[in-house]
């Protein structure tokens, strides 16, 4: 549960530091890209540990860590996009999430 936790938090920071720029056109290129390295890091501070405990503690393997980052991601960043990026859901990538999750069904079948 700790890796769940760390992954999802570590991807608030990550969908902010590659998206959160989009909507600010004023702010200079190289300001945008400070910021998100700045905001990246503490990503990293958070992801790094989670993959660690899901590898060692809770014996995940490599391909089901990324699986469950993947998924992870998709939900925030849908959230993301929603809410703050003002983009509409479209049917079309709750289908695209369903086959995500059968991809991750398989990943962790015995």
């Amino acid at each position: 549960m700790k890796t769940i936790i760390l992954l999802i938090v570590s991807n608030l920071f990550m969908t902010i530091a590659w998206y959160g720029h989009l909507k600010q056109e004023n702010v200079p290129l190289w300001k945008a890209i400070l910021v998100s390295w700045v905001i990246a890091f503490f990503e990293y501070c958070l992801l790094v540990p989670a993959n660690r405990l899901g590898f060692t503690e809770y014996q995940f393997n490599g391909f089901q860590l990324k699986m469950i980052q993947e998924v992870i991601t998709l939900v925030v960043f849908s959230f993301f996009a929603v809410l703050y990026l003002k983009e509409p859901f479209h049917w079309k990538y709750l289908v695209s999430f369903a086959l995500l999750l059968g991809a991750v069904y398989f990943a962790f079948k015995k």
